[in-house]
């Protein structure tokens, strides 16, 4: 009788271990406001900005198309279209990466093609599908509570 207890008893505390969920802190208003799927996860493009073919010599365009490309991810991550942002340092050609809110190569191409660099031809840009985690969505709001000044 003791041992059909112990292994009872051992039953339902493995039942009850395998019922909490390992995922306690989920939290399912979160995760639909960033479109996460079951897994946390979600579908964005990736751009990969390279070094375009044009070479901008005059320094006051150039200047101002930095300037432009600047303002312009500002814009698109204000849209929550531009998720992540960032250079590249020291890998040349390539010169920085967009991760988009969408799963469209074309919506990507799209926004990618608003940009003062790009439009200049100092930055080309290729196009990748990624699957990454939700979270990216809350890049942007936690960068604000980070960033003490202006770029």
């Amino acid at each position: 009788m003791k041992n059909r207890l112990k292994k009872m008893y051992y039953v339902l505390m493995l039942s009850l271990c395998m019922s909490v969920n390992s995922y306690a802190e989920y939290d399912e208003e979160l995760a639909a406001s960033v479109g996460a799927d079951d897994y946390g996860m979600k579908s964005y493009v990736m751009v990969l900005l390279v070094t375009g073919d044009k070479t901008v010599e005059d320094k006051a365009e150039r200047d101002k198309a930095f300037a432009g490309h600047f303002a312009n991810m500002s814009q698109l991550a204000e849209e929550k279209k531009l998720v992540v942002a960032g250079p590249f340092v020291e890998a040349r050609p390539k010169r920085g990466l967009f991760i988009f809110n969408t799963d469209s190569l074309e919506t990507a191409e799209t926004w990618v093609k608003t940009d003062p660099a790009v439009k200049a031809g100092i930055f080309n840009y290729e196009l990748y599908k990624i699957y990454s985690s939700a979270a990216l969505m809350l890049v942007n709001e936690q960068h604000k509570k980070l960033q003490k000044t202006a770029m």
